[in-house]
């Protein structure tokens, strides 16, 4: 068993420089990566596996030899032999907000559960699949219901799921198809890790209180609400803050999954929810503060207080 398997799209992913002229900076990310990342940092005792598709390409290899230095799992990352990873640039405001720009349409994690690529059985060796709505709009159609009709027995067995909505609307081909599959996850999903402002977005809800009254209406009472600068709460009511603001933000991106990879650490290795809720917060709030979504490792926080 491994306890922890992050499924999604690796990238590439160039950092644009603010300045005319200036150079782009090159490093490999991905929403559900980068949560795995941060998970292993903050739980570095706890076996985390990362599984997608990636081609057989020098940057391929080189994604592979990133994920390896970050003491990840590569044995369900598989390879195409054609296909190649996806890219995306970034550019920032002087807000810190970003934008993004893909190359990803052909990418080789969209085959990343075809025949000869990853398998259910090999998915089930998870005590915790993990993994967004990303995951879910870049898989074809039929892939993607044939994960959805496989979870309930993977839950049957003891494993549990984790889901983060991560909504990108460009992703899906149209605004219907993405509620029904995500809603179809959350169904099954038993440590929520939604964001307010991707629900809303999603599925209409005019107000927080709505956004946990639905969620609430799909049977979800473990996991955190992310709340941006206002700090998450705790689906179940136990914990909430105050959380204190980022001191600084250069770069919004990987907030949440950096929140994710924190708040499972923390939570996965014997922090109270509460003590979860703020390494998430801490973590998030240290990401923001830097360019590109994974910190060098020397600035990565310590695992939270309370943890084991």
């Amino acid at each position: 068993m491994i306890d922890v398997i992050c499924m999604g799209e690796a990238m590439v992913e160039l950092s644009l420089a603010s300045d005319p002229g200036g150079r782009a900076a090159v490093g490999f990310a991905g929403d559900t990566l980068n949560t795995a990342i941060y998970l292993k940092r903050q739980a570095p005792g706890l076996d985390i596996a990362y599984a997608t598709c990636l081609g057989r390409d020098p940057l391929s290899d080189q994604m592979v030899a990133m994920m390896q230095s970050e003491a990840l799992d590569c044995s369900l990352v598989a390879r195409h032999d054609s296909r190649l990873p996806g890219l995306y640039a970034i550019s920032t405001d002087a807000a810190g907000e970003r934008s993004f720009y893909y190359w990803r349409d052909s990418s080789a994690a969209r085959q990343m559960l075809a025949p000869g690529a990853l398998d259910f059985d090999r998915l089930g060796r998870a005590r915790i699949l993990y993994l967004s709505a990303i995951t879910l709009a870049i898989l074809p159609e039929g892939h993607r219901q044939a994960f959805l009709d496989w979870v309930p027995g993977y839950r049957a067995g003891g494993g549990l799921l984790a889901f983060d909505s991560n909504y990108r609307p460009r992703l899906w081909p149209d605004e219907a198809t993405a509620r029904a599959a995500v809603a179809a996850a959350w169904r099954q999903t038993d440590i929520a890790l939604p964001s307010v402002d991707d629900e809303m977005a999603l599925f209409g809800d005019a107000t927080e209180a709505a956004v946990l009254d639905r969620l609430a209406g799909y049977g979800l009472t473990s996991g955190a609400l992310k709340r941006g600068a206002a700090g998450p709460l705790a689906l179940d009511g136990s914990a909430a803050g105050p959380f204190p603001p980022a001191p600084r933000v250069i770069d919004s991106t990987a907030a949440g999954d950096s929140f994710n990879g924190g708040y499972l650490g923390a939570r996965l290795t014997g922090a109270t929810e509460a003590g979860a809720l703020a390494a998430g917060h801490a973590l998030a709030a240290r990401v923001v503060g830097a360019k590109g979504a994974i910190l060098p490792r020397d600035t990565a926080p310590p695992p939270a207080e309370g943890a084991t």
